[in-house]
């Protein structure tokens, strides 16, 4: 089980933003994307922050009451997220999304650099094809 690797469950394509975008357009972004949030990266594909609904839920609330809205990303994001390497077990993804809050890790390379996402949906299916794997295999010798 320890041999399911992130680098075969990522999505390479993930929603992500910069820095300097408004926290309006990065919602629009969020919502079209479906992903409850996304990596900040500089001009380099480096991760330097991450961005969530709630992040964006909090500044927006903010917004409504001021009536006036002149956030950027870089003003409510998560600074230095926690990240994972494609080689990283699933099993050991898995266990930290069961006491983390992230429900999305950006994956990085050895440099920061942005190879992709991987979202608690992603860890689930890599685990239940393994299961599933594993019950047919040993269900055809009986």
């Amino acid at each position: 089980m320890q041999s399911i690797k992130v680098a075969d469950y990522l999505n390479h394509r993930p929603v992500t933003f910069s820095v300097e975008m408004r926290v309006e357009s990065a919602v629009e972004k969020l919502l079209q994307s479906g992903q409850p949030g996304g990596p900040v990266i500089d001009t380099n594909k480096r991760v330097v922050g991450f961005l969530s609904e709630q992040d964006c839920l909090r500044k927006m609330l903010e917004a409504t009451y001021q009536n006036e809205s002149h956030s950027v990303v870089g003003d409510v994001m998560t600074a230095n997220p926690v990240c994972v390497k494609p080689e990283d077990s699933i099993v050991q993804i898995a266990d930290k999304m069961t006491v983390n809050k992230p429900k999305l890790y950006p994956v990085i390379d050895d440099d920061g650099r942005l190879l992709g996402v991987i979202s608690r949906a992603n860890v689930l299916l890599a685990l239940d094809k393994h299961l599933h794997d594993t019950y047919l295999s040993g269900h055809r010798y009986v």
